[in-house]
């Protein structure tokens, strides 16, 4: 390929290497040494033929188009709109259920390795599957809506809508949800959403106000409830918990349950100690440690959304030691909530959203002196950015698990556990 000449378009052959972050595999153009092009629809060790999407003159984005040599993990995709220019909400549909979980765990490894600059592969042998296989468990899908009214999901890095009749990633009723087959003039998405009962809530996403947003950023939707109730439950052990349908909640079916164990199982927190959870929604991580310290411990936590800390209020009605509190979490607040406790928490619990923590909320909350700290993380990338933070404060990471609980997507959830050296 000439040095200079434009790509977008251009068919070219590629020897596909190792996975990277976002649903992609790294390959090369024109040997070793040759710009990167990041390649989905692949999979490491194969040979395609492959089409760039974009030319960002240092890197390239392509698509696989046709497999010249196959990998043995390859799969036909389950869904029709799977593929080249097709539906962007699955990565891995051509890959084996064994393949998806080390395509992941090497993407989680690669990214404490460059970031952290950890050798995490000791810790992380491969990521766990959660129950109920690779289809039928998002009981959350938002569905985008394009200018004429007609919902589907966007294509990858586009606009556009892909129409369909029904993902199969949904569980019943929200995978399949009638409002697929509706119009919708005037909304930007509807989101189909179901509990733990077999109803079904459906809530219109319209545009939000213009106000100061970030560049090249769309001011956050007005979401309104159109049908189904307004809030639904999910039983954990033996509690059930009230979420506003709106409301954040873990969208396996399993994954509430196996975090709040995973989390108990690494901290093991004694009765009478005293915890921060930081993040907490609607109260799961919160009530597992209440549970756990008893009456005679106390548990903190903070959470910036008023709906949730509502929620909260409820989940938590029978454990008054435990108290959900609406609050931005940083460094200032962290140290708030340690006066109020009257000394350092024994343990810190964070579930933060995908941008992380930060490094000044970790070096805050080291700084408190805890145990230990357990961290969920949703994006790799920025767990590992926050551990390295706290090595940097004299902590290192004890344990790392990584679940399986967006099955055909890149994203993995991992639980960490930080501890004083």
């Amino acid at each position: 390929m000439a040095t200079g000449e434009p790509l977008t378009g251009a068919q070219v052959e590629l020897d596909v290497g190792a996975p990277a972050h976002g649903g992609h595999c790294v390959a090369r153009l024109d040997g070793p040494n040759g710009r990167v092009v990041f390649v989905r629809h692949a999979l490491p060790g194969e040979r395609v033929r492959a089409v760039v999407t974009e030319d960002h003159g240092s890197y390239c984005r392509a698509d696989a188009v046709e497999v010249l040599t196959a990998s043995p993990d390859r799969v036909p995709a389950p869904c029709p709109h799977a593929g080249p220019g097709r539906c962007g909400g699955c990565d891995w549909q051509h890959a084996s259920a064994d393949a998806q979980r080390e395509l992941k765990a090497a993407v989680v490894r690669e990214q404490f390795a460059r970031v952290a600059k950890l050798d995490v592969s000791g810790l992380l042998p491969g990521v766990e599957p959660l129950p109920g296989g690779l289809l039928g468990w998002r009981t959350r899908i938002t569905f985008a809506v394009d200018r004429a009214g007609r919902p589907g999901l966007h294509r990858h890095r586009s606009h556009e809508v892909e129409h369909m009749a029904a993902c199969p990633l949904g569980v019943a009723g929200v995978g399949d949800t009638d409002a697929l087959h509706r119009q919708w003039p005037g909304v930007t998405g509807v989101e189909a959403v179901r509990g733990d009962a077999p109803d079904v809530a459906l809530l219109a996403h319209r545009p939000g106000r213009r106000g100061r947003q970030a560049r090249g950023r769309r001011p956050p939707d007005v979401v309104e409830p159109v049908a189904g109730p307004e809030t639904v439950t999910y039983r954990v052990g033996q509690r059930e918990f009230t979420v506003d349908a709106g409301g954040f909640w873990q969208v396996h079916p399993a994954a509430a349950e196996t975090f709040s164990t995973a989390l108990l199982d690494a901290l093991a927190p004694h009765p009478g100690e005293s915890a921060l959870d930081l993040f907490s929604g609607a109260g799961l991580l919160t009530a597992a440690l209440a549970d756990a310290v008893g009456p005679t411990g106390r548990v903190l936590g903070v959470e910036s959304s008023a709906a949730a800390v509502a929620n909260a209020a409820t989940n938590l009605a029978a454990t008054p030691w435990a108290t959900v509190s609406c609050g931005r979490v940083d460094a200032a607040l962290v140290g708030e909530l340690a006066a109020q406790l009257g000394a350092g928490p024994d343990l810190v619990v964070l579930d933060p959203p995908r941008a992380g923590a930060g490094t000044d909320v970790m070096r805050a909350l080291v700084a408190l002196g805890p145990r230990a700290i357990g961290y969920v993380a949703c994006d790799p990338a920025a767990l590992a950015r926050d551990v390295a933070a706290a090595a940097g404060a004299g902590w290192r990471l004890g344990a790392l698990r990584a679940f399986d609980a967006f099955p055909m997507t890149h994203h993995v959830e991992c639980v960490a556990t930080l501890v004083p050296r």
